[in-house]
């Protein structure tokens, strides 16, 4: 449906209320999209609805055109040296723009954090069940924070380097699906470390 008939139609849709005219949303977000009367380049590259160019043409012509093939003269390229405007339905062509922008945020993948927290008197048992909680976070593609959670920090400065053994365990059993992202970091009583998962896996 060309402009002009989208207006005509919208107009018999809507009631006056106090004297004023209230225009459909679809109109106003046509109206500010580069369509028919809006494109004020004085000529465009015509393209036709089967993607056949039709030249240069002075953008009077060019919207008498669209209006003949019952179609909306649509910008598609404004920065060219001179504007390439197609033969469109724009209801659909903003349709499916739409569409395509909810498939592409559909298809990202969204990376979270996962955290362990490591007693740093953990026993071989916990530790194995920390290590495979760990892994399959990883596999699921999300990032590993492991915490060692301290109690007293003056004991935790005394027995540092043996601390630090617990979280390079865990970093050396899971080097074949992950990398050091963030080294070993103090936090008032807390030390962590931050694991990504290699892309390959």
């Amino acid at each position: 449906m060309n402009c002009a008939r989208f207006f005509l139609f919208s107009l018999q849709k809507n009631k006056k209320r106090g004297g004023e005219l209230f225009i459909s949303k679809t109109l106003e977000r046509k109206s500010d999209a580069l369509v028919n009367e809006n494109i004020k380049a004085p000529e465009v590259l015509v393209v036709n609805e089967k993607g056949e160019s039709l030249g240069v043409k002075p953008i009077d012509i060019a919207r008498r055109m669209a209006e003949e093939a019952n179609l909306d003269l649509v910008c598609v390229a404004p920065n060219a040296k001179i504007p390439v405007c197609r033969f469109l339905d724009y209801s659909k062509f903003r349709y499916e723009q739409q569409r395509k922008a909810r498939e592409s945020r559909k298809n990202q993948k969204i990376v979270s954090i996962k955290e362990l927290w490591v007693s740093p008197v953990i026993s071989a048992n916990d530790f194995e069940t920390k290590l495979k909680n760990g892994r399959r976070f990883l596999l699921e593609g999300n990032k590993l924070k492991i915490t060692l959670r301290f109690v007293r920090r003056m004991r935790m400065l005394s027995n540092e380097t043996d601390y630090m053994q617990i979280l390079n365990n865990f970093i050396e059993r899971t080097q074949d699906i992950a990398y050091v992202e963030s080294h070993p970091s103090l936090d008032g009583r807390n030390m962590s470390i931050l694991l990504s998962p290699k892309k390959d896996k």
